[in-house]
């Protein structure tokens, strides 16, 4: 195998196809067949451009294209460049890969949810695959930074695709995080490693001119690149962009998480660890205790996969959920990366396929989920897996996978990386040691987050869901008081507990009185008769029994209770029992609700918009005031109970609860609907009664992807690729085993 340098348009033309094609969709937006024609057709062609070029890179030929020195420096100058190498290769085959299927299963979500702004967002999606080509195939450190912030700047209206202030708000924090935070200080380290080296080109196995450099000007560039590029990858404690970026439709979370943004992030701090400081000299740079820059590294990585994980198992909404598991998984890129030695670069390399095609499983399963039933929490999910047996069943999969199960893509890269800390810690430093039972904790913890949704939605019934306090409520036990009230009742109010009033005997369901029986009406209007009889009494009562005459007004001032005389309305046993039938409202029906936007529908909004939701409402719309007063009153009340982040809301005022209510599930929103999830058997789902192929397709491409490259990760390319760049990163002291 020789190493050769091609001059060959090849990598610009893969960046370029999907600038073209956002111009096209733009132009098209009239046309929405010949718009999302034009997503399939850019997606294939770039596929085909990478795919052409990767048997001559194993060969150990470099594609190479450059615009010329468009910076003049202090050393040589900085051109821009594009260079698909073995690293680059990697990445760019996956993402382009993963676009054709993201591209199906967009078109099947905003169609199945009427999205607003279609066009919009498949232009902004192509764009962000051609800023993504463009990292990929980064010559050197400037021009990855370019397309680092492109990136940046073209998934912002994704992340805000809703256009409510929770989707803005999310959008600004994601820019102020990668792009004013990441960005920055990627910046600032390729400016430094440029007064360090005079060079800023990546090259196989490290810079030569940095190993010569003062070690802690050169620590310190280590860091400002490993930091910032760690952004985008969602390295604590600067990883709350992530989460708050679920507001956007699910393909966007699943080009966030797997195929584009995140990844970006752990490809970035690839390069820095293997072409820019090269592992050799990321394993000397000392630091006090006998930590080095890789263990630095490594131990941050160890610290968020824990954490994350940690706050995973605590999280309802399941988007939120699979959020904090992709913080947790893409450390385990970082921790690899900063273990020295084979096993642990090939597993760490060999996990951002393997997260890739597991997580986008699990999102597109999310987002599957809540295009069908709208439903998004996991304590809604009981015995959904009827309902969606194939997505089910490949979230399963997709899971195990997570957790590293043997024959799944998760086991393969994650015992190369627990192979790679044990033998580092044997030849090297016994903190590695530490760092592989990390790894081994994250896969308990994996399972432990990842089971309570296979279990619920396989071994529950609607009718007998078990409470959850771990999901449910932070202290344990039910989220609301099951006891009976015992404060607003009076005498004669037989297990009343529900508000009602005196005489609603047994009446726990809301009803008013006289609901049960017929005779209970004529028990209520002798009841109103003694209550009228027993108000003149009171009266008397508190006058003293005194005998009094009318003023000169005609106001008879012994029937006034007098305050300050503490002449409160008593019973005849001297009780104070004050009327609570004098108001007009009736009690038994539940208050009006009070917006003061802090209400659940308000604050978690999920997949979708609607027309009818918060500040979007239509005056021409006749749907929605189809509801009756006393529905709509009733669904305010049941929200006012409930906090932000409990699920068991009703989501029709959720600006994201889901469109096409006649379609799917008879309008139902969140949760089993009346009667039970409908059982669809699994001949059934697969002739598209479980949700339209569009969606289902790439789902189960991704976890077959998924399962094959647990079995056969050496003949799908990924391995061999990774071994050819292990080996040419490497010292020739440090071997592959």
């Amino acid at each position: 195998m020789t190493d050769v340098v091609l001059s060959d348009p090849r990598p610009l033309l893969a960046v370029l196809v999907s600038f073209v094609a956002a111009f096209l969709i733009v132009a098209s937006y009239r046309s929405p067949n010949v718009r999302e024609g034009w997503t399939l057709v850019a997606s294939l062609v770039k596929f085909g451009i990478v795919a052409s070029m990767l048997p001559a890179v194993l060969d150990g030929t470099t594609f190479e294209w450059t615009l010329g020195a468009f910076l003049p420096g202090i050393g040589a100058p900085i051109e821009f460049a594009l260079r698909a190498d073995a690293l680059g290769m990697l990445f760019a085959f996956l993402a382009s890969g993963l676009w054709i299927i993201t591209s199906f299963y967009s078109i099947g979500y905003m169609r199945g949810l009427d999205e607003p702004n279609q066009t919009r967002y498949f232009a902004a999606f192509a764009v962000s695959l051609a800023a993504t080509m463009g990292i990929a195939f980064a010559g050197n450190l400037v021009t990855i930074f370019v397309f680092y912030e492109l990136l940046s700047i073209a998934t912002y209206p994704l992340v805000a695709h809703d256009e409510t202030a929770e989707a803005r708000s999310a959008g600004r924090k994601y820019l102020a995080y990668t792009m004013f935070g990441g960005g920055v200080l990627v910046l600032a380290g390729t400016a430094l490693v440029y007064l360090l080296a005079g060079s800023v080109d990546f090259t196989a196995g490290g810079i030569a001119e940095l190993a010569n450099a003062d070690p802690g000007l050169a620590m310190l560039a280590f860091f400002l690149l490993a930091i910032g590029f760690g952004v985008k990858a969602g390295i604590m404690p600067l990883h709350q962009w992530l989460p708050e970026a679920m507001v956007a439709p699910t393909p966007v979370s699943g080009l966030l998480h797997a195929v584009a943004v995140v990844k970006s992030g752990a490809f970035g701090v690839s390069r820095v660890v293997l072409d820019v400081f090269g592992p050799e000299l990321v394993f000397d740079l000392s630091l006090p205790f006998g930590f080095t820059a890789g263990l630095v590294l490594s131990t941050i990585g160890a610290i968020t996969l824990t954490a994350a994980s940690l706050i995973a198992l605590r999280k309802d909404h399941l988007k939120r959920r699979l959020a904090y598991s992709t913080i947790s998984q893409l450390s385990y890129i970082i921790l690899g990366l900063g273990l020295f030695g084979w096993y642990g670069l090939v597993g760490a390399l060999l996990h951002i396929p393997a997260h890739a095609f597991m997580k986008l499983t699990l999102f597109f399963c999310a987002g599957n989920i809540h295009v069908s039933t709208h439903t998004d929490y996991i304590s809604q999910m009981a015995g959904i897996g009827k309902r969606m047996p194939l997505t089910m069943g490949a979230f399963t999969i997709a899971s195990l996978g997570m957790a590293g199960i043997p024959l799944l893509a998760g086991f393969v890269s994650k015992y190369y990386m627990l192979i790679g800390g044990v033998r580092m810690g044997m030849n090297f430093t016994p903190v590695a040691y530490y760092l592989a039972g990390a790894l081994l904790l994250s896969g308990v913890l994996n399972i432990a987050y990842f089971w309570p949704v296979i279990y619920t939605a396989f071994f529950e019934a609607e009718d007998a869901h078990d409470a959850k306090p771990l999901v449910d409520f932070p202290l344990g036990g039910e989220s609301r008081s099951i006891a009976a009230a015992t404060d607003g009742g009076r005498a004669g109010d037989d297990a009343a507990t529900d508000g009602g009033r005196a005489g609603d005997d047994a009446a726990t369901d809301g009803g008013r009185a006289g609901d049960d029986a017929n005779e209970d009406n004529a028990e209520d209007e002798n009841g109103e008769a003694e209550n009228a009889d027993g108000v003149d009494d009171i009266v008397a009562d508190a006058g003293g029994g005194d005998d009094s005459t009318p003023d000169a007004d005609g106001v008879d001032e012994s029937a006034v209770p007098d305050a300050d005389l503490d002449d409160l309305p008593t019973d005849e046993d001297g009780v104070v029992r004050p009327d609570f039938d004098t108001s007009e409202r009736d009690f038994s029906e539940p208050a009006e609700r009070v917006d003061t936007g802090d209400y659940a529908v308000d604050q978690r909004p999920s997949d979708a918009d609607v027309p009818f939701g918060p500040g979007r409402g239509d005056a021409s719309d006749e749907s929605v005031s189809d509801l009756s007063a006393a529905d709509a009153e009733a669904d305010r009340a049941s929200d006012e109970d409930r906090g932000p982040d409990d699920p068991h809301g009703d989501h029709d005022d959720d600006p994201h609860g889901g469109h096409d209510a006649d379609t799917h599930d008879d309008g139902h929103h969140g949760g089993p609907p009346a009667g039970g999830w409908e059982h669809i058997a699994g001949l059934d789902a697969l002739r598209g009664r479980e949700s339209t192929w569009f969606t289902l397709g790439p789902i189960l491409t991704a976890m077959t992807l998924a399962v094959l490259l647990g079995v056969i990760p050496y003949e799908m390319g990924f391995l061999e690729l990774i071994e050819l760049i292990v080996d040419t990163r490497l010292p020739e002291g440090v071997v592959r085993p």
